[in-house]
């Protein structure tokens, strides 16, 4: 909705804005960012030890997250289907890696899909997260 320069938006509205555009993650982020948005959402903290643990796991289909990334997944992985080369998925490791809210979204999305044959939850995101901001070289 438009509306003219000389007007102003009603508080209300204002603050609705305000809170939707803080309820998403921004498009230029860092992980750590994300972790803690994905944290919040879940109503705890990430668990290190549980994203390591998920991100090898095969979750009853034929693939894990490592099948394609790599275990630990610090070095360029190979798409199990089509051998493409994947990118280090490790922030330390890439530095473009979890830097943008959008492909990050979309990135779970279509491997959670791959892997669970679902969305990954929050506390999956945040946990899967938290492993991986502890690889460090």
């Amino acid at each position: 909705m438009m509306f003219p320069r000389h007007l102003t938006l009603p508080p209300v509205v204002a603050l609705l804005l305000a809170t939707a555009a803080m309820a998403a993650p921004a498009a230029g982020t860092s992980p750590g960012a994300q972790l803690e948005y994905w944290s919040t959402q879940a109503g705890a903290p990430g668990q290190a030890a549980r994203g390591q643990a998920f991100f090898t796991r095969r979750h009853g289909g034929e693939w894990s997250c490592s099948s394609c990334h790599g275990t630990p997944p610090v070095g360029e992985g190979r798409h199990a289907t089509t051998g493409k080369s994947i990118a280090p998925l490790a922030p330390a490791f890439n530095p473009r890696s979890f830097t943008d809210s959008a492909r990050s979204d979309k990135w779970f999305r279509r491997n959670c899909r791959d892997v669970l044959n679902r969305e990954c939850s929050a506390g999956e995101k945040a946990d899967v997260l938290a492993y991986l901001l502890t690889l460090k070289p």
